[in-house]
């Protein structure tokens, strides 16, 4: 009887080879990671400027219709529905009421602080004043400087 000879599987990888592979896509994920995942967030404080803009552009907008920014107590509501200014856009300025691109109203004071007319602010993705990096608040003031 005669036996066939056994072949050998040439074509697989090593377990080196797949240790080293893998050990480079750890690396890989390792870099690029916090870069995919550190967009989302860019992109919403861009978005929240750009929000910021146009609200301060229909404040601004209000005001050459009717003389005067709504009132703090009146708040960014009054771009939206008349608190019954005279010249006052049929419509409104705004269709809803804004909130920043975490959920969050953005805080309106007039008249605003060191002499503003007003002061638009968002509170960044943590929703409370100050903090640092992407919960650093975005104010009016820095944007009519970029």
């Amino acid at each position: 009887m005669r036996l066939g000879k056994i072949r050998r599987n040439t074509g697989g990888f090593t377990l080196i080879e797949i240790t080293i592979v893998v050990v480079i896509i750890g690396i890989l994920a390792t870099l690029l990671i916090p870069r995919i995942l550190d967009r989302p967030e860019r992109a919403r404080r861009t978005a929240a400027k750009a929000d910021m803009r146009t609200i301060m552009g229909q404040l601004m907008q209000l005001k050459a219709d009717t003389g005067r920014y709504p009132t703090t107590a009146e708040g960014m509501a009054a771009l939206v529905k008349d608190p019954g200014l005279k010249g006052y856009q049929s419509g409104g300025y705004l269709t809803s009421v804004p909130v920043d691109p975490w959920e969050n109203p953005y805080a309106y004071l007039c008249p605003g602080r060191e002499g503003r007319d007003f002061d638009l602010i968002s509170y960044g993705r943590d929703g409370q004043a100050g903090g640092e990096g992407y919960d650093a608040d975005i104010v009016s003031w820095d944007l009519k400087a970029e």
